[in-house]
């Protein structure tokens, strides 16, 4: 097989596309990585890492913060050299991956993604000087081969699916945001479609509704694509196989997440079994030889049974990851409403962004915002967190709120300088050492990433010394302003437990469909100035973003769902709260084992305390979803009947 050692170079917004050399397509492999070592420092990031990954196949790459997932990319893009073992793609065949810098200057966000099909622009320009008949000839003929005729407008269907309008599409890059910038990044490698797409963390600068889009676009991806991600809803609906990074080995597994989980879950049982029967198996021959290994009669059986221990194949103990928990402190319960709004207007500089907001949130209420960036959820969030004063109309507070706001911008205000226990020990200065370790013990915080300084911290463990900033007040109202970018797919899960433990009020903007689903009950939509509630549910809401089937997704076919009847918010309010209760009972599951944990009792007595309050508040919270599922059941039928 003819493998290249060294891959072809990375796709940005300028680099050109290798074009695939005659044959290459009978090859079934794409990437082959074999016996990878590779080490940062003292730390061994990958271990003789080996798989292969086929032709037209969508895989995701999983794995903890920090495992080495986005190394990897790096290795196979040949921006890094492996210590030792081979990284290899099919000569003639290109990688692309999004440019680390966001694209920028004069030049409008659909010139930029036109620029990533370098042999178009190459031939066009081409074209416009040649005069040899022949040679003219060839290249029409290319640029017809290659559809370039159809190219702005697959470039502007990109485009618009990542939330750039026709007159955005036409601006200088220069006036968009870095966030905004990166998606024309993202744009123009989607538009090149190589033969291998790497995507790292693709929808962390994008909205729900791009992601939505993202999401489709990349489960008809044609060629091969690997995708980190830590977002649950896009890896079940875009991957058919899931590589695992965990502890320098990377294994490979058919299938979305949730297949991956059922098989991982159910293999490590069956290794666990077979590690008890072995041990058994050695004890039962050890204690044979122990005991006639002197005895004269005996000692050739016990030679024999010697023989067969050291035959016994070596199976190495199950290592399971410690569960993550996170804990809020329960708020004080106060009066209803905690705000109400009555014909609200807000804004910046004199300009309003929304008008004629009127609402009430209440301490039971968990609501979502949807809507593209730029339409004025963030400043929805910050005049509900006292950020930004109304411009116009009432709006009343109760007197002893207390909000918890947690926003990405704010990891650039912490104190790089200082650790964690210093920054929360400044809030809590009347609290012993003890107690200050112990809350952020709840949130990941071992006692030495507690005294590590916050500037060497990663993303992932800022986001979480904001969260255990933001809730030790413990506030009524919790305002997330995406706060998964960061947390990889187990603390996700954390967040979502703890959220529904929470017995205060959340408003909750995110991009990731699975914690939306899990958490709120409530969609409210912000477009056009206003903010209303959304009729319908999520489902609903995916299909009137996407729109009719579009783009590359010709080849299926797609149904339209009738409109939504009067029993559909029944059915909404039953599969949100069935998803509630999956994930009280995941939650609970993790605090049964956590306190089945002898190594728990020799910790201070207060956190078992602590664990056994969440646990018979998480009982609590599951019998209140059971009520409330049985509740909504019966007022279906009775509303369909």
């Amino acid at each position: 097989m003819d493998w290249l050692i060294k891959t072809p170079r990375p796709i940005s917004d300028a680099v050109p596309l290798v074009t695939k050399r005659p044959g290459a397509w009978y090859l079934t492999a794409m990437l082959q990585i074999s016996s990878v070592t590779y080490r940062i420092g003292d730390r061994l990031l990958l271990d003789r890492a080996t798989v292969t990954i086929q032709r037209a196949q969508r895989v995701g790459l999983i794995g903890r913060n920090g495992a080495g997932k986005t190394t990897l990319f790096r290795l196979v893009s040949g921006e890094l050299e492996t210590e030792s073992g081979m990284i290899g793609v099919p000569a003639g065949d290109a990688v692309g991956l999004v440019a680390q810098e966001a694209p920028g200057g004069e030049t409008t966000p659909l010139d930029t993604v036109l620029a990533a099909a370098t042999e178009r622009a190459a031939l066009l320009a081409e074209a416009e000087t040649a005069t040899d008949p022949q040679r003219i000839a060839e290249i029409h003929e290319r640029l017809a081969g290659i559809e370039a005729h159809a190219a702005p407008a697959r470039a502007a269907t990109i485009l618009s699916g990542l939330g750039f309008d026709e007159t955005a599409q036409r601006q200088p890059l220069a006036s968009f945001s870095g966030g905004w910038r990166m998606r024309v990044a993202l744009a123009g490698v989607l538009f090149a479609a190589p033969d291998l797409l790497l995507l790292d963390e693709p929808t962390n600068h994008l909205d729900l509704e791009a992601t939505i889009w993202l999401t489709r676009y990349l489960a008809d991806y044609a060629k091969t694509l690997i995708v980190i991600s830590h977002d649950r809803t896009l890896l079940n609906a875009v991957a058919n196989r899931i590589l695992h990074l965990d502890r320098g080995k990377l294994t490979a597994y058919t299938g979305n997440y949730d297949q991956f989980q059922q098989t991982r879950q159910l293999q490590q049982r069956f290794a666990a079994k077979a590690l008890e029967k072995q041990l058994a198996q050695r004890r039962h021959m050890q204690a044979f030889v122990d005991r006639f290994r002197y005895k004269a009669s005996k000692a050739r059986q016990a030679q024999s049974r010697l023989k067969a221990i050291e035959r016994l194949p070596a199976l190495e103990p199950i290592v399971e990851d410690a569960p993550v928990i996170f804990e809020f402190p329960d708020p004080d319960d106060l009066a209803p409403p905690l705000i109400a709004a009555d014909g609200v207007a807000v804004g910046y500089n004199g300009n309003t962004v929304l008008r004629r907001l009127s609402f009430r949130i209440d301490m039971d209420d968990r609501i979502a915002l949807l809507g593209r960036n730029g339409n004025g959820k963030s400043t929805l969030a910050r005049l509900l967190s006292d950020r930004l004063s109304p411009m116009g109309g009432a709006l009343r507070r109760h007197p002893k709120l207390s909000v918890g706001y947690f926003s990405q911008d704010q990891a650039d205000e912490l104190p790089y300088g200082h650790t964690p226990f210093q920054v929360l020990s400044n809030y809590l200065e009347d609290r012993p050492p003890q107690y200050i370790r112990r809350r952020l013990g709840g949130f990941g915080f071992s006692a030495e990433l507690a005294d590590t300084k916050i500037g060497n911290l990663s993303g992932g463990e800022k986001a979480r010394l904001l969260l255990a900033l933001i809730t030790y007040t413990a506030p009524q109202l919790l305002i997330l302003d995406e706060p998964t970018n960061h947390l990889d797919v187990d603390r996700r899960d954390a967040l979502i437990q703890a959220l529904n433990a929470y017995q205060g009020a959340v408003l909750l903007i995110s991009h990731d469909l699975h914690l939306v689903q899990c958490v709120a009950d409530t969609l409210w939509l912000v477009a056009g100035g206003a903010c209303r509630p959304f009729d319908g549910d999520l489902d609903d809401y995916r299909r009137q973003v996407l729109g009719p089937a579009t783009g590359n997704r010709s080849r299926r076919s797609t149904k339209q769902k009738p409109a939504p009847t009067p029993t559909a918010p029944l059915r909404q309010r039953m599969r949100e709260t069935e998803q509630k209760l999956e994930s009280l009972q995941a939650a609970q599951a993790k605090l049964g084992a956590a306190l089945a944990d002898p190594s728990i009792y020799r910790e201070p007595r207060e956190r078992v305390a602590e664990l056994q309050r969440l646990q018979a508040r998480v009982q609590s919270e599951i019998d209140a979803a059971e009520s409330a599922w049985f509740a909504a059941h019966e007022a279906l039928e009775n509303a369909e009947s």
